[in-house]
């Protein structure tokens, strides 16, 4: 199936949905019910996802929603953020476009405050506005074949000069049961996209269908198949690796329903729901600095290849060293300072292929020769005890 046939599929069924609910395209989801209340009874019914990615966003977060569809996931967003935050849903759909916009004002009206709008793109090419092209070929019809190359000219300067999304420039990317809808030949750009408007630190939490084994090429060839988050699933360790080759760490995931969603030729399909953390490039600075992996298992290997048994104290850049502060390390590594901290103007480079383990000489001094007194005793909350 061609990437224009898979891409009209999709268009075709959910503009239908858009207008009708159904049933086939939705998985279960418990969301939280009082951010429900103030959303319209259209959008809830015309939603259709796996998960719900927006339990895990923060106060005050700017999150871009893939595949945005009616808004539903981009209405609780907007609640969860508050009027500090700020919501963009992208959407290549403009029935489902429609809906959400035309919402909007009330569920802004309900909330006290707006911090939502609607985009029209497509989600693998996340720097090209739609409508802004829309316009643009309104007053430059293409009518033979250097008008044709002359709008893919438009397009790439549109793309540089007004991107849909701009890059690094928002806290947290959230997607519903749509990755999945992409067809293979952009995948591996969509993930490139969700990299590139992230902020440094930032992340993406995903909801998506995936599959235990790999799906046959006669089910992805088929479109109702296709457009229905079948055909287009990841297979479960493809989907983790597919964030790990476009420069993410610290994937984990969050959720994997026990219970397959449908069940098509022995292969199950279920919704999983992941985290995955835009850092800075790893290649830092030697400042003495040391970590302990504290357990529970005997040994890790971090996601730059930082192998780690459990107890030991390994040196680090202060790259990585800061990177373990966070989460989702954060908590899993005691981070040893030096008694005599390097500052970063003294600082040589790490050197990165060493991988070797930290005497406490170099994070103590290797001059150092104090003897002191026993410290008092006393619990967490500082109170004697001895």
């Amino acid at each position: 199936m061609s990437q224009l046939k898979s891409e009209s599929a999709v268009k075709e069924r959910y503009a239908a949905a858009a207008q009708a609910q159904e049933a086939a395209l939705c998985c279960p989801v418990d969301y939280d019910r009082r951010f429900l209340e103030i959303i319209p009874e259209e959008v809830i019914e015309r939603d259709y996802g796996c998960g719900d990615p927006s339990k895990h966003l923060h106060e005050g977060e700017t999150v871009l929603d893939l595949g945005s569809g009616t808004g539903k996931i981009c209405f609780i967003a907007a609640q969860v953020v508050g009027p500090k935050g700020k919501v963009i849903g992208v959407d290549m759909t403009d029935d489902m476009l429609e809906v959400a916009r035309r919402n909007q004002p009330l569920v802004a009206e309900r909330m006290g405050y707006d911090n939502l709008e609607f985009r029209k793109g497509r989600i693998q090419d996340l720097a090209l506005d739609l409508e802004q092209l829309d316009r643009e070929l309104k007053s430059n019809p293409i009518n033979d074949a250097d008008a044709f190359l002359k709008a893919s000219e438009l397009a790439d300067e549109l793309r540089a000069k007004a991107p849909l999304i701009a890059t690094e420039s928002v806290d947290v990317v959230v997607s519903n049961c749509v990755l999945n809808l992409v067809d293979e030949r952009a995948k591996e750009l969509l993930f490139s996209e969700i990299f590139r408007v992230l902020k440094i630190g930032g992340r993406a939490v995903i909801s998506d269908i995936v599959s235990d084994e790999s799906v046959p090429e006669e089910m992805r060839r088929d479109p109702a198949l296709w457009s229905g988050c079948i055909s287009g699933a990841f297979r479960e360790d493809d989907f983790l690796a597919a964030f790990e080759n476009a420069g993410f760490h610290g994937i984990e995931i969050l959720n994997l329903d026990p219970q397959p969603w449908q069940t098509v030729q022995g292969i199950e399909f279920r919704s999983l729901t992941l985290q995955a953390f835009k850092g800075a490039p790893t290649r830092g600075l030697e400042r003495n600095q040391a970590v302990i992996y504290k357990g529970p298992f005997k040994k890790v290997l971090d996601d730059d290849n930082n192998a780690m048994e459990r107890g030991k104290r390994y040196a680090v850049s202060d790259a990585v060293f800061n990177r373990y502060r966070h989460p989702p390390y954060a908590g899993a590594f005691e981070l040893i300072e030096p008694r005599r901290p390097v500052p970063e103007a003294e600082a040589d480079a790490f050197n990165c292929a060493k991988g070797e383990l930290r005497h406490p000489r170099e994070t103590k001094g290797a001059d150092n020769q104090d003897t002191t007194a026993a410290s008092s005793c006393c619990d967490s909350a500082g109170n004697e005890c001895c």
